[in-house]
């Protein structure tokens, strides 16, 4: 019961704390000349729509292109998994650890 009342009371401190921040002075950051300005014109989203689709991707290409780089890779890692050192060098690093 102790404890709950003594991390409540740190949390109400904590918070009354916090409200006594200065805040910034954001009273006239706006220039005259932006707030004289208009709003932009808005566009409409079905032009927008229609043109990302036109610029898309096509499918077969990039699957296919997906598909060699796929293979370029599991081909570089099967020539990773060999062992990077020679039977010699693996022979002359044996005798330096005895």
């Amino acid at each position: 019961m102790k404890r709950a009342f003594s991390s409540t009371a740190f949390a109400t401190a904590l918070t009354l704390l916090g409200a006594c921040t200065q805040f910034p002075a954001l009273d006239r950051t706006i220039t005259p000349e932006l707030e004289a300005s208009q709003y932009p014109a808005l566009t409409p989203l079905g032009p927008v729509l229609a043109s990302a689709a036109e610029t898309g991707v096509e499918p077969v290409s990039a699957s296919a292109a997906i598909d060699a780089r796929f293979a370029a890779l599991k081909s570089r890692a099967a020539r990773m998994r060999g062992s990077v050192l020679s039977g010699p060098e693996r022979q002359r690093l044996a005798k330096g650890l005895h």
